[in-house]
């Protein structure tokens, strides 16, 4: 079955940077668009980022955009998000997410990982 996993969060400081993480497996994620949603605490799941896996072509959500960047690692089955110029309102559970449409629908994708901690202290 498919399964996304995710890694890389973790506690930071306000300017810092993280790379998160999300492992795929269980299909051919070739033809997926591969995003990222992120969800603060009170606040409803609002979308970060995503790509096309074949072509690469990428967008962003106007408050992330300059500063994170989403790529993929076709060896690895990898789709990683790197994380600049943190602000504590970056403060957020990342969830990964696929789904077949582009782009993804703004609640997301059919597939979803557990999620990772991002902590930006001021």
């Amino acid at each position: 079955q498919v399964q996304l996993v995710e890694s890389g969060g973790g506690l930071v400081q306000a300017g810092g940077s993280l790379r998160l993480s999300c492992a795929a497996s269980g299909r051919t994620f070739s033809a997926y668009t591969m995003g990222w949603f992120r969800q603060a605490p009170g606040k409803e799941r609002e979308f970060v980022s995503a790509i096309k896996w074949r072509s690469g072509v990428s967008y962003y959500a106007d408050s992330v955009k300059g500063r994170f960047t989403i790529s993929r690692d076709n060896a690895k089955n990898t789709v990683y998000l790197q994380m600049n110029s943190l602000k504590p309102e970056d403060t957020a559970v990342y969830y990964c997410t696929a789904d077949i449409k582009f782009p993804l629908s703004p609640g997301g994708g059919d597939y979803w990982g557990q999620g990772t901690q991002v902590t930006v202290s001021a």
